[in-house]
């Protein structure tokens, strides 16, 4: 993934930071070639029993020598500030920097740590810790060709990728995939609710919902035909399911326009924050 002269650092060991670690390390880089900044102690220790690879507290405390290939900010956006003053002296015109903090746009890392380095903004999602996240990556005018490949592979170690090239559209991003499986688990929980007031013990309504949208979800993940095909199949005129679609489909309070204002609220709270 990396030539062995080049280490990865990963700036931030919490969930997001793990699994994206453990996906490079299943893809072939080596322990000896990953160098983990975090600050929290029992994190670092749980990283190293796990992984074996080597943790620090902060930037300062890695060897003088480090000189990373590419660096992943894996940190809380509401800590970013000061997370890269420190960096600065273990980057040269070639590291390739990547950030997955939500809201954080390129212009403050150019300003931070130089415009003529080559930087990528990406934004996965949960479901990356399964390894079946969706990341959109986005990168500044320096980032090199070279560089958005190298991204592009460190991401997809936790799933698919896509590339955008307006960074406005990251808040649009943000508010379909990125806030999209709390979505997801909202609809389960909505849908658990409705079977246990339909009569159903709430238990089983809870297992319904959860085997429920979670099949649906792999069969649309392995299936080549559209969710409209997908949905139409399970649909019989006069049918249950068409009685239902009605209220979600049809109905002026229905799931689309719901969901379309869920996504515009979602969207522009990530303008606010930025």
């Amino acid at each position: 993934m990396l030539p062995a002269a080049r280490p990865l650092l990963l700036v931030g060991g919490g969930k997001m930071g793990e699994a994206l670690l453990a996906g490079w390390l299943r893809g072939g880089l080596g322990t000896d070639a990953a160098f983990v900044v975090e600050p929290d102690a029992a994190r670092r220790s749980a990283l190293v029993a796990a992984h074996g690879v080597t943790t620090v507290p902060d930037a300062a405390d890695l060897p003088p020598t480090t000189r990373p290939g590419a660096v992943v900010l894996a940190v809380k956006p509401q800590v970013m500030d000061t997370a890269l003053p420190g960096l600065r002296v273990l980057l040269d015109a070639d590291t390739l920097v990547v950030s997955i903090a939500a809201g954080k746009p390129l212009a403050l890392f150019e300003r931070a740590l130089g415009g003529s380095m080559g930087i990528v903004r990406a934004m996965p999602n949960t479901p990356a810790v399964v390894g079946r996240g969706v990341t959109v990556l986005c990168a500044n005018g320096a980032a090199t060709e070279a560089q958005r490949e190298l991204a592009a592979r460190l991401m997809a170690a936790v799933g698919a990728t896509h590339w955008i090239e307006d960074e406005d559209l990251m808040h649009a991003v943000t508010a379909v995939s990125g806030s999209g499986p709390a979505y997801v688990f909202h609809l389960i929980e909505a849908l658990a609710a409705a079977g246990a007031a339909a009569g159903l013990p709430q238990e089983l309504a809870t297992q319904l919902a959860r085997g429920t949208v979670t099949g649906a979800g792999e069969l649309a993940a392995r299936s080549a035909e559209g969710a409209d095909t997908l949905r139409a199949n399970v649909t019989s005129p006069g049918g249950t399911t068409a009685a239902a679609l009605e209220v979600l489909m049809v109905a002026e309070d229905g799931l689309t326009p719901l969901l379309t204002r869920a996504v515009a609220a979602a969207a522009a709270r990530s303008r606010a924050l930025a």
